[in-house]
């Protein structure tokens, strides 16, 4: 971006940024309360459910249920990271968010997504291992090792996301102090500054390539051993059971990086053809739809959470 010299509308270091939510939607945004709100509802209840059953229940403190409750508690983090302030400005129009405020949204937002990549990852090289090598699953994948896994994740997070927010604070004067967006996306937030921001850029999209493309390679990767070790299994029965392992799996990768894919190549690649209202629609359905989802979809295809979920349900019926 050609850097722009300063003006009597530029403002020094502002108090406070305006969201305005989805533009062009105007008082339409209210009826869209009505799909993010329950989607929220269910991301709280629905991963405080997960949590409050692994937790509970000793025979789920095993590597595989340790790694759903990393991921439900990162969805928790991510869908409370957005969703109020979301909601504030759908049902209740714009609302000023502080300047500090906003650049916290970002890092947080930012590292959780990437955090939630990672966890995705891990899960994946899990199922290859159970696979793969089911008789040394025990010994090669521990609690110990899960929890090195997710320290780690978070540490790297951390580590790739923090200079999001320098690089902005590293600004003086903005255009203006209204951000066209519902929440503090980093893109957004730099369009308003005054000055080169080509850095800001270039991290933007080298991070997005090595997160989610190395995370994706390695997701790939992982299914390709997977698929090479169930093919050479002698009978469709066996087959079928081993591939059943991994449809939870399966289904939580799509619902993450299908509408995630969307939103980046729209915003990239789609400026003139895919209306601005439409890609900030996606990337708030980005962020909110897996933590939604996830639950339902382990809940529904995971025996022993469902088995547990319902016994839970039983008991507490019968108390009544």
């Amino acid at each position: 971006m050609v850097e722009t010299p300063q003006s009597n509308s530029t403002f020094l270091y502002p108090t406070f940024f305006l969201l305005t939510g989805i533009p062009g939607l105007g008082g339409a945004q209210t009826w869209l309360t009505m799909v993010f709100g329950p989607m929220y509802l269910l991301a709280l209840l629905g991963n405080g459910a997960l949590l409050a059953v692994i937790q509970i229940d000793s025979t789920l403190h095993q590597p595989m249920f340790l790694l759903l409750a990393t991921l439900a508690a990162t969805d928790l983090g991510l869908a409370t990271s957005i969703a109020p302030g979301l909601l504030a400005v759908l049902w209740f129009g714009p609302q000023p968010v502080p300047y500090t405020a906003c650049l916290v949204q970002m890092f947080f937002v930012h590292a959780l997504t990437a955090v939630e990549s990672g966890v995705l990852l891990a899960m994946a090289c899990d199922r290859a291992v159970a696979v793969g090598r089911p008789l040394h699953y025990s010994i090669l994948v521990t609690k110990a090792r899960v929890g090195y896994a997710a320290l780690a994740l978070v540490l790297k997070a951390v580590a790739i996301v923090v200079p999001f927010p320098l690089l902005v604070a590293q600004f003086e004067h903005f255009h203006a102090k209204t951000i066209h967006h519902a929440y503090c996306a980093h893109m957004a937030v730099v369009e308003l500054v005054v000055g080169n921001t080509q850095v800001n850029n270039l991290y933007g999209l080298a991070l997005s390539l090595a997160v989610s493309g190395v995370d994706i390679l390695g997701i790939s990767g992982s299914y390709g051993l997977i698929a090479h070790t169930v093919l050479r299994l002698p009978t469709r029965e066996a087959r079928a059971k081993a591939f059943g392992t991994c449809s939870s799996h399966i289904c939580v990768i799509l619902a993450f990086y299908v509408p995630g894919l969307f939103s980046y190549l729209t915003h990239r690649f789609g400026h003139h053809t895919v209306p601005k209202p439409v890609h900030i629609l996606f990337s708030n359905i980005y962020l909110l739809l897996p933590p939604a989802l996830n639950p339902l979809i382990y809940g529904a295809r995971t025996k022993q959470i469902r088995d547990r979920l319902l016994e839970t349900f039983a008991f507490k019926k019968s108390q009544f």
